[in-house]
């Protein structure tokens, strides 16, 4: 039997690369950036990219820095390429990616990189609060003094409420990224946490627990993509096939919205990938969400049809979100576990759906993986940014 040949106007990642999530006191944003593309590029040595697009949301409030496509290629070297900054909020990563693919697929270029990265410990806890608030609705909540915890603390109250579900309904989401993390070279906390430690964990916006809430910290990721038609040769790892990129939008707001409990963008970009890559949710083999608030976790189940209405948190009950289940989620420890990095979440979500699928998640392996799916949303979920990556055997 013949190898398959790529389709010419296909996207592929041809390689990908990581950055510790830490408190990188000794270290500034372009250096992780730099250290992040470097391996990336060290994946497909030979593929020159003609173009870089930053995932950012908080270099302007807390360092004082714009422009960082122009800085990021000059301090990696690529002075002259195309080059800008994407910002979506906690979506920016997954909406530079869909900027990479989309340039990739028209045919604008060849070869693209795509990179996330973030600088927080520098700034005191109260500025970055002030940072992460301007993702909400500047002129009717965060005016108001709400933040991103307390917007999930409505959402969770709400939840619980309504599916009348148990107090530590959620706390299954908290272990089993922690449980992922502690295998994950890459995670801030490397450590499980037990089912009493989240019964006791301090309130930070009742109920949302310091458990409930993922940590925010430095780091960056970075993905090298290329088309069909320019494909390196004699590559150790197969490349792994974008089939599907989306991008949906509603009200920042949660007050706008018809059903605060119904992530609608993350819905819609979800059905649109399932329809671009002519698959089902029962197809996906792995999904990873954006857990910044373990109640965003049970949203994003239910919007992207794991799960029923109000069914979500039963997922986090059963075992069927662990790397043995029916839908393992966050298999490196997502958000809560690796560490919130803003803008950048996107990007190294798509660069752990790539080490699931070449097969190098060592602990973290899920089995017989070949298709997943990553979404990143903004803010409380007003914009959705979803991938599906596909491994294509025998390319």
């Amino acid at each position: 039997m013949s190898e398959m040949k790529p389709s010419p106007n296909a996207v592929y990642i041809v390689g990908i690369g990581l950055t510790q999530v830490a408190e990188h006191w000794e270290r500034s944003l372009r250096e992780l950036a730099l250290e992040a593309i470097q391996a990336a590029r060290a994946e497909s040595p030979t593929l020159q990219p003609e173009a870089l697009y930053v995932a950012n949301m908080l270099s302007v409030s807390l360092s004082a820095q714009a422009q960082l496509g122009a800085l990021l290629a000059d301090f990696a070297g690529l002075r002259g390429i195309e080059a800008c900054t994407v910002e979506a909020a906690g979506a920016s990563g997954g909406a530079a990616l869909r900027q990479a693919y989309l340039a990739l697929r028209s045919g604008a270029c060849q070869a693209a990189l795509v990179v996330g990265a973030e600088k927080v410990s520098d700034k005191v806890s109260a500025e970055i609060e002030a940072a992460l608030a301007t993702a909400s609705d500047a002129d009717f909540e965060s005016v108001q003094g709400i933040t991103a915890a307390a917007l999930a603390a409505l959402l969770m109250r709400r939840y619980l409420n309504e599916t009348q579900a148990p107090p530590d309904a959620l706390a299954g989401f908290s272990l089993n990224a922690h449980a992922n993390a502690a295998a994950n070279p890459y995670a801030m906390f490397r450590r499980p946490i037990k089912k009493e430690a989240y019964a006791r964990a301090a309130m930070l916006s009742e109920p949302v627990s310091i458990l409930d809430a993922a940590p925010v910290a430095d780091g960056a990721a970075a993905l090298l993509l290329a088309r069909g038609d320019a494909l390196p040769e004699g590559s150790v790892l197969p490349p792994i096939r974008i089939a599907a990129s989306t991008i949906a939008v509603t009200a920042p707001a949660i007050h706008d919205r018809p059903d605060p409990l119904f992530l609608t963008a993350a819905a819609e970009a979800a059905h649109r990938a399932y329809q671009q890559a002519g698959l089902s949710a029962e197809e996906v083999d792995l999904f990873e969400l954006h857990d910044v608030f373990t109640i965003y976790a049970a949203l994003a189940l239910e919007a992207a049809g794991f799960a029923a209405r109000g069914e979500g948190w039963r997922l986090a009950q059963d075992g069927a979100i662990g790397r043995e289940g029916k839908i393992p989620i966050c298999t490196f420890g997502g958000s809560k576990g690796r560490g919130d990095t803003a803008g950048a979440t996107g990007v190294y979500q798509a660069a752990e759906v790539v080490m699931q699928l070449q097969g190098r998640a060592g602990e973290n392996q899920v089995r017989d993986a070949r298709i997943g799916m990553a979404q990143c949303l903004g803010g409380s979920g007003a914009t959705a940014a979803t991938h599906i990556l596909i491994r294509d055997d025998g390319l």
